[in-house]
């Protein structure tokens, strides 16, 4: 008996490459390992692709929304957005150094911060917003397939709802669920290396429906509408200001932290710059002021109604013309756009980068791909369109995971360029006992716990003001720190980890490992005593305390 079910656990373990230098552990698999040369297939334009397909989606769209109620004009929104964009390639930069460099993704990075057993952590967060998010984008990819295939078949936009009202899910979206998922599914097929085309035609796609959608509603409108020009005074400019900094940053701020799943894909460390610090501030910046001037000039169009999600209001277009003919071949064109984006964004964000997280928390049995399929259940079985029509509270609170992620980013960030010097012990990432440099007290190192708990509190009072609704000069200083609280995080957990390894020092490799198909290449290092076994990828799996 304990022969079979010795095979079938071997049968269940991840694929492994012909002739692999490695084996699959508690730490290792082929998803986690440095990326070999072969496999690293991302070179400048393919990054703009990436970054194209990033900025330039529903979340950039209806950002100018946010902007603007906070008091900002369209003008002071256009600059703003500029400015959020560029740091947002900037930390992209510097965040997705060890990937670019060393080829290893943020699963593997946060091990040399939170030590090996301690980098669980991190990924557990990342794991959980990763699967929520999707459920909501693969809700809205289900609407916008809803309203696409709606145009060339009008009975699907106007079916009669079989579904009780309670379920707060129509059955015309329900179809539009199945159908997205249809497609979402074998895109998961596709290996992260292979994935350039699409995401150029994804970008073309997305942007023909952008500027098809601008195009109609200023030449209809006769001008971008009253709601571009309209003047608003924020009650204090300077808050303002800084919010709207940290709405762009903290929009992409979970994918700034895990940059490294995708650099780690460059041909050369330099690949993925250029378009980091170009692509980014230019998609996110022309995506929301066309989704600002779309949406003011459709406001007159269609009477005094705002949408800012295009999706709605591409079933609102079909609605006011009555579904004559020309309006739905354009509603369904524009639409494909959208779904496609939806796709794009949800293999970028959510599939790739949870299922390697995934994958970090049991590389024996669970790679990228399995990883992306328990992502796709949990995100589903969350029902998002509960969440999105009952749960205001939950979305502030999931909106405001910022509050998290910047002390993580800055901890990471302090740790690899601060503390290691940019020089990393590859091997010793994959050795889950004593004998690894990043196995510290217990496979845990306190350091990050400590500064993380420090920075990320002050902006615990303001969510819990934001998402229950509190006003008054109570709350007001909370909210403030609240609206700034990426930047915050990030800003005070990097100095204070700098200050804390001053202060209680780790100690620095002595020199840098390098990793080539597999295989760690460096000379025997001084810590380990002579035990060379010990640093190979395949070695000892048991973890031994100190």
């Amino acid at each position: 008996m304990s022969t079979r079910w010795a095979a079938v656990k071997h049968k269940l373990e991840c694929p492994k490459d012909e002739d692999a230098n490695y084996e699959n552990t508690t730490w290792c698999n082929r998803d986690l390992i440095p990326i070999p040369p072969d496999r690293r297939t991302f070179h400048i334009w393919s990054y703009l692709g990436y970054w194209t397909v990033s900025g330039s989606n529903l979340s950039a769209w209806s950002l100018g929304s946010t902007l603007l109620a906070f008091g900002l004009s369209a003008a002071e929104a256009i600059g703003v957005l500029i400015l959020g964009g560029f740091l947002t390639g900037c930390l992209a930069v510097v965040a997705g150094w060890p990937g670019a460099k060393h080829n290893i993704g943020f699963t593997v990075s946060s091990r040399f911060s939170w030590g090996m057993r301690g980098s669980y952590f991190p990924v557990i967060i990342r794991c959980f917003t990763g699967c929520i998010w999707f459920g909501i984008q693969a809700f809205w990819g289900a609407q916008a397939t809803r309203v696409t295939l709606g145009a060339i078949i009008p009975g699907l936009a106007h079916m009669r709802n079989t579904f009780s009202e309670s379920s707060h899910l129509a059955t015309n979206d329900f179809i539009g669920l199945v159908i997205w998922m249809c497609a979402f599914i074998p895109a998961i097929l596709i290996k992260p290396e292979k994935l350039q085309i699409p995401f150029v035609v994804c970008f073309f796609l997305f942007c023909g429906s952008c500027f098809g959608i601008l195009i109609w509603s200023v030449s209809t409108a006769n001008g971008v509408g009253e709601l571009f020009h309209q003047k608003k005074e924020a009650s204090n400019m300077g808050w303002a200001f800084m919010f709207g900094i940290t709405s762009v940053l903290g929009a992409w701020g979970s994918g700034t932290l895990g940059q490294s799943d995708w650099t780690r894909y460059a041909k050369t460390k330099h690949s993925p710059t250029l378009s980091q610090l170009i692509a980014t501030p230019l998609t996110i910046t022309v995506t929301a002021v066309i989704g600002i001037i779309a949406t003011s000039a459709s406001n007159r169009v269609l009477g005094g109604e705002i949408l800012w999600n295009p999706i709605y209001l591409l079933a609102a277009v079909q609605e006011h013309y009555h579904s004559s003919p020309g309006v739905r071949a354009a509603v369904f064109f524009a639409g494909i756009g959208i779904v496609a984006s939806q796709l794009s964004i949800s293999i970028v964000l959510n599939s790739m980068s949870t299922g390697m997280d995934l994958a970090g928390l049991w590389p024996k049995y669970i790679n990228i791909r399995r990883g992306s399929y328990i992502m796709m259940v949990v995100g589903i079985a969350t029902q998002p369109w509960q969440l999105l029509a009952t749960a205001s509270k939950f979305l502030t609170v999931l909106s405001g995971f910022g509050v998290f992620m910047g002390p993580l980013t800055g901890i990471l960030l302090a740790d690899y360029h601060i503390h290691w010097r940019r020089k990393l012990q590859l091997s010793d990432l994959y050795v889950g006992n004593k004998h690894s440099a990043y196995w510290y007290q217990h496979g845990f190192n306190w350091r990050p716990f400590i500064v993380f708990t420090l920075c990320m509190w002050p902006g615990l009072p303001g969510l819990v003001a934001t998402a229950n609704g509190y006003t008054g000069e109570k709350y007001e200083n909370w909210i403030h720190i609240y609206n700034i609280s990426f930047l915050l995080g990030l800003t005070t957990s990097f100095v204070l980890f700098t200050v804390v390894n001053y202060i209680c020092p780790v100690g620095v490799p002595a020199k840098e490992t390098l990793f080539l198909s597999g295989e760690a290449l460096d000379e025997e290092l001084p810590h380990m005593d002579g035990k060379k076994d010990q640093m190979k990828v395949d070695g000892d799996d048991k973890s031994e305390d100190d």
